[in-house]
């Protein structure tokens, strides 16, 4: 027998499930699941983003209007891109101008990729009338500091020459002169938030081209390249703006477009998950509910430094309402995950009948989920 309706509603916030599912598919899926096993139960359903890839998907689910948006990928061919707007804040997130995705043909290009796409997308959110632009760093497939991002804003990057600076990290090694042009004035009024969930400095052993280089294709000889190419960068920078903040925490994020987004543009960063809960309305969502359910594709150790389903965790413990989590793999101990703050967990690889179902069979999984959550959390 089903159980009866529980007192307070349940809120299902979980993010994506790489590589199977979007976090408004598994989100809708969870729901499902706990509205067969528990009819009458009211089910809101917030899927969520920590900035970097879904963060668009997690914006637009929660209300915010899509703005199409044509402009250079990362190797400067044309992609179809996106923002989210609301009133009067954009969220624009990188990896849908600069991200490993939008490569052709999946082929990397450590060297030349650059992110004139993000600037182009941030002068879109200005140009709508945007005051506050929550930008979203995450999956990005460039190293060069977040220089195409402040030229496509108006900042003028150039060699010894006088010629004007091509896309990509590698060319960074020839910058001889920093004009930010008319970027202050481009942005006057405008607040931009980073949502990043790094705290990498741009250089050295934890920086942009040393830790993340070799996910963008990037071999010993090009990391070299692009250290040299971003400390050049760095260098003049500060020289240019009499600030450094090359070992600010989140200046590595994306290649290093943190560092530009600080430094040039005046961008505060927050944990991304923090603000992108905020920007949800996490709060408001979860007032007066008796269950959270979060989840992802892979629940780690990750997990527990500032990914979704942690901070979704901790939010809920702060509203004093149960979480539970659905993840395609469980890779945490039971005292791990409770101590996370976690009532109960599901992996889809425990459902699954056979190995790999839990990928090819992630939706009708998550449902399964779903409803063995509710049998076991909300029968009186």
């Amino acid at each position: 027998m089903p159980p009866t309706p529980h007192q307070g509603h349940v809120v299902v916030a979980p993010d994506k499930f790489k590589g199977s599912l979007e976090g408004a598919e598994a989100a809708a899926r969870i729901a499902a699941g706990i509205r067969r096993a528990a009819p009458g139960t009211e089910v809101r359903e917030l899927p969520v983003a920590d900035g970097g890839e879904g963060t668009l998907a997690a914006a637009l689910a929660a209300g915010f209007s899509r703005v199409p948006a044509k402009v250079a990928g990362p190797t400067g061919l044309p992609v179809d891109a996106a923002l989210a707007v609301r009133d009067d804040t954009a969220v624009v997130e990188l990896a849908q101008a600069s991200g490993l995705a939008r490569l052709p043909g999946g082929r990397t290009a450590p060297l030349a990729a650059g992110s004139y796409g993000v600037g182009q997308l941030i002068a879109k959110a200005v140009s709508l009338g945007a005051k506050r632009i929550v930008l979203g760093l995450g999956g990005s497939a460039c190293t060069d500091g977040g220089a195409g991002m402040v030229q496509a804003l108006g900042a003028r990057l150039r060699d010894a020459g006088g010629a004007e600076l091509p896309p990509g990290g590698a060319a960074l090694r020839r910058l001889a002169e920093i004009d930010p042009g008319p970027l202050a004035e481009v942005l006057g009024g405008v607040e931009v938030v980073v949502a990043c969930d790094v705290d990498n400095p741009l250089l050295g052993p934890r920086g942009a081209a040393a830790v993340y280089g070799p996910q963008k294709g990037a071999d010993g000889g090009d990391l070299v390249v692009l250290e040299a190419g971003l400390t050049r960068f760095a260098d003049l920078v500060a020289e240019a703006t009499g600030r450094d903040v090359r070992e600010a925490p989140g200046a590595g994020a994306a290649g290093g477009v943190g560092f530009a987004a600080l430094a040039l543009l005046g961008a505060t960063m927050r944990p991304g998950i923090e603000l992108l809960l905020d920007l949800l309305g996490f709060d408001g969502a979860v007032r007066g509910a008796c269950l959270v359910v979060t989840g992802e594709g892979c629940l780690d150790a990750q997990t527990l430094h500032g990914k979704a389903p942690a901070g979704v965790a901790a939010a809920a413990a702060r509203a004093g309402v149960r979480v539970a989590a659905v993840a395609g793999r469980l890779e945490l101990s039971e005292p791990e995950w409770r101590a996370a703050g976690f009532t109960a967990v599901i992996a889809l690889t425990d459902l699954a009948e056979r190995p790999g179902e839990s990928m090819t069979r992630a939706a009708e999984l998550a449902e399964l989920a779903g409803e063995r959550l509710a049998e076991e959390l909300l029968s009186h």
